[in-house]
């Protein structure tokens, strides 16, 4: 089982914290002690909270995201952290091609989950709470999955 994870998106501020949220939420009830942050490849958001619509999203299902704050993902962040889990290919190119090497370990967030091998979760930056809200039910799924292998190991 992991004991820091890593959750990295574009901008840091839909998906990565949402799975951040979500992820802390189901692991604290689980009684887990794994540690949680999230990052983005870009610094578009820096600084800033949560989109408004994925807090809400969050908020409506119990998953409190209000005081997370973006940031860039750091070279440091790969010793650091024992997992990186990342929403979609592009990022994971963004990571390859900012940080050479060492990205080579973090890995699709719904391959870990064992959802599915080549998917993304889908960014509802552009879209509407609803897809918001369809990104936090997937989230859910692959959080409620990623717990429960690492919780009972193959």
């Amino acid at each position: 089982m992991p004991r820091r994870v890593l959750l990295v998106c574009t901008g840091n501020i839909c998906r990565s914290p949402l799975a951040e949220g979500i992820l802390r939420h189901h692991s604290q009830a689980a009684g887990l002690n794994i540690e949680f942050d999230s990052a983005g490849t870009h610094s578009y958001h820096v600084g800033e909270p949560p989109d408004a619509r994925a807090i809400q999203a969050a908020r409506a299902r119990g998953v409190n995201i209000e005081q997370l704050r973006a940031r860039r993902i750091e070279a440091e962040d790969f010793a650091r952290f024992d997992c990186i889990l990342v929403a979609d290919h592009a990022n994971l190119q963004a990571l390859q091609a900012r940080l050479g090497p060492v990205s080579q370990t973090a890995q699709l967030l719904l391959a870990k989950a064992g959802i599915d091998p080549r998917g993304e979760v889908p960014d509802p930056y552009y879209a509407s709470l609803r897809e918001f809200e369809a990104c936090f039910d997937l989230l859910d799924r692959a959080a409620r999955k990623l717990l429960s292998s690492w919780l009972n190991p193959a």
